[in-house]
């Protein structure tokens, strides 16, 4: 197989490390992962990671809690999760970084752009922990964020769902899966497979978003050789 992206950016919901069990850490959705991307660096690939972290914590499960604390500590959570994708990768012999927008250096890196594309140049994939480091921002936007900044050739985006729908397909069985979406129709029709933030800035940088379910075969290998799967948003 031969890929159609250089680099890419691939934002893996928590939710979706979680596998069936919705919380904590699914080993064999993991190992499935880390199969894939090894599989992609291996083709020679330049692999970026943004991991959300709710399958251990949202913002919104503290109702009584002051939003910046809470968002700080879904930041936390995110570096939970890129510390076990490290630890899964560097078992199968890829070289790994983590950095984290939150100082801890005892644990990560600080992500710095320039040291990020060094790690690119010495073949390692790289981790991006915390989020943009602010709360009021998801990880969608991050991950759009880093892409933008990295310069990536697509940002794909992992979900437990196989694309995006005009509708929640769990709640409505005839909810239309999209094929393919224009930005401005994500932001005009308050879609949210994708926050706003994340989709101007996408947008507004000419970057393309595929939106595909992890759970789909080789999900992640077929995307990035080109294969059309789930949802692709752009400015087209």
């Amino acid at each position: 197989m031969t890929p159609k992206y250089k680099r890419v950016l691939i934002k893996l919901s928590g939710e979706a490390l979680a596998g069936k069990q919705g919380h904590g850490l699914d080993e064999s959705v993991i190992s499935g992962v880390v199969e894939q991307i090894k599989a992609v660096h291996d083709m020679g690939v330049e692999v970026a990671l943004v991991i959300g972290g709710g399958n251990f914590w949202r913002g919104r499960q503290g109702k009584r809690m002051d939003r910046t604390t809470a968002d700080h500590m879904g930041m936390l959570a995110t570096v939970m999760n890129s510390l076990a994708m490290m630890d899964a990768l560097e078992q199968r012999g890829i070289p790994t970084r983590v950095q984290t927008a939150l100082i801890m250096t005892s644990v990560a890196e600080p992500y710095i752009l320039r040291k990020a594309l060094h790690h690119f140049e010495k073949k390692r994939v790289v981790i991006m922990a915390c989020g943009t480091g602010n709360p009021y921002c998801s990880t969608d936007t991050a991950a759009a964020q880093r892409a933008c900044e990295i310069q990536a050739d697509v940002l794909m985006m992992a979900k437990n769902i196989d694309g995006i729908y005009d509708s929640d397909p769990k709640l409505n069985p005839a909810a239309k899966k999209y094929e393919h979406i224009n930005y401005l129709d994500i932001i005009k029709n308050g879609i949210k497979a994708m926050d706003t933030t994340a989709a101007t800035m996408c947008m507004e940088n000419n970057i393309p978003v595929i939106a595909f379910g992890l759970d789909d075969k080789n999900s992640i290998v077929r995307v990035v050789c080109g294969e059309r799967l789930g949802t692709v948003i752009d400015n087209n």
